[in-house]
Parts: C-alpha cells; structure tokens; sequence
C-alpha cells in the first residue's frame, strides 16, 4: 500500500522545483497522487476495510487543499501539474 522510497525519490527529483525540494506543492501533490493511487488498488480488492477508506479520503482531502493553494497562488503551476499528473480538474 505504501510507496518505496525509491519510488518517492524518483517522484521527488521528478517534481521538484530546485535540487532538494521537498515542501513545494507540486511535489507534495505527487506523493500524495501516488500513495492515493496506491491505496484506490487496495481497496478495489479489500472492500470492506473501513479503516484504509478513511486514511483515503484523508488524503485524498489534504490533496485538494493543496490543489487549491496552488491554484490560488499561480495558475499555470498548477494548470501543468494536474496536466502532468493527469488529474481530472
């Protein structure tokens, strides 16, 4: 359900702004994209884990406040992103 840290690394260095970046929205907003990704396959198998819905809908929610931070601060920063990262809106 989680993701490696390679994984995270490759998202990271992928979506980073400058070397080391970490805190941008973009990159936050990968990571919560993968590990929501990750968890929507779980549950597809495993129905009726309650608790593994909750920790989804939570990120799922901490990504769209993030989505809308970034859309409030600069446009098109995040028009790529959710391009980039084929997001519906």
């Amino acid at each position: 359900m989680s993701i490696t840290a390679e994984k995270k690394q490759e998202i990271i260095k992928k979506h980073a702004t400058v070397k080391g970046d970490t805190g941008s929205p973009e990159v936050q907003v990968s990571v919560l994209t993968e590990r929501i990704v990750n968890l929507t396959e779980h549950m597809k198998t495993h129905k009726k884990d309650l608790h593994s819905r909750r920790g989804l809908l939570g990120l799922v929610s901490r990504r769209r406040s993030l989505l809308d931070y970034l859309k409030k601060k600069s446009e098109t920063r995040y028009q790529d992103l959710i391009k980039t990262l084929g997001l519906r809106r």
